[in-house]
This record gives structure tokens, sequence and C-alpha cells, in this order.
């Protein structure tokens, strides 16, 4: 059975030399981690002694982040009364970039026509005046 923390027990370990956050309600120690994190160390202390899972998804991180370094650092889960629920998250992985979506608009094809009939239009009737 693994070992539970309430949210209360997480916030006291909020500083650079003593470092847990949580993320997907698990709880990680990542004091030792915190001098090789590829981010630098001000993104961990933003998070430091809270629930880091929206700003761990949002930066996209590597499968082997995911997969290597979290299972290192898990000291626990969070306590049924401290879960936060899960939010289905759209992942980006370090490299991607986010797929743009499909399919145009319908003025990007009205405006330009609008103004290219408007343009033959007042040529034609300046042609008309003289």
């Amino acid at each position: 059975m693994a070992t539970l923390f309430s949210l209360a027990d997480v916030s006291k370990h909020n500083t650079k030399s003593d470092l847990w956050l949580v993320i997907h309600n698990n709880v990680y120690d990542i004091t030792q981690f915190i001098q090789e994190h590829p981010g630098g160390e001000e993104v961990l202390l933003d998070e430091a002694g809270k629930d880091a899972t929206e700003a761990f998804e949002d930066i996209g991180h590597s499968d082997e982040a995911r997969e290597y370094y979290l299972s290192k650092y898990l000291i626990g889960e969070l306590d049924e009364a401290s879960r936060i629920p899960e939010k289905t998250y759209t992942s980006i992985r370090a490299g991607e970039l986010p797929e743009e979506k499909k399919g145009g608009s319908f003025l990007k094809v009205l405006l330009p026509a609008l103004l290219v009939a408007g343009a033959i239009a007042y040529k034609f009737v300046l042609e008309q005046k003289h």
C-alpha cells in the first residue's frame, strides 16, 4: 500500500531544499532533481508544495520525464480527502507542436472575392465615365 499524504502535508515542502509536488494525485519529492531540471529551478519552485498537474501537462514533457523521472521521485499518493478530480489533458510531448484545426473559414474565401469584384466594378464604372 502506498504512503498517503494530505495536500496540507505536501504544502509544507515548498522550498528549494525540501520540494514536493503533486502530479495526477501522486506525491513526488523532487528536491534532488531541482538542479537537473532542464526547465530551470524557477518553474519547480513556482509549483512547490502544490498540485502541479496542469503545469506539468501544459509544458509538454518527454516520455522519459513521464516514465523514468516521475517513478524515480514518487513517494506516495494524496489521501482521499485531498484528491483532485482528474481532468482529461491533451498532452503535447516535447518536440511536438499542436495540430492545427483543418477546414477553412467562409470569410477566408468570401472576403478576397468581394475585394476583387469591387476592384473590377470600380474600374468598370470609371471606364464608363470616360
